[in-house]
């Protein structure tokens, strides 16, 4: 299998991914306050948004590959 087919592919499932989860959520720990052995910490919630562009690019690339890699075999 050619390398172009390869990376189209993978370009493919990148963005379908972005396409549906449309970000990335993580949970921060943070300590807030700490007395002797007592400690009182907090969870934060994150969010890097993708936007749905990002996966629209990256499935459109990967179908070109795609195309090109089968058009030179």
């Amino acid at each position: 299998m050619k390398t172009s087919a390869v990376a189209g592919g993978i370009l493919i499932v990148i963005g379908v991914i972005c396409l549906v989860f449309q970000g990335i959520t993580y949970t921060k720990h943070k300590k807030v306050l700490q007395v002797g052995s007592f400690e009182a910490t907090t969870e934060q919630h994150k969010t890097i948004p993708l936007p749905p562009i990002v996966g629209g690019v990256a499935l459109v690339a990967g179908v070109a590959l795609l195309m090109t890699s089968r058009r030179a075999v």
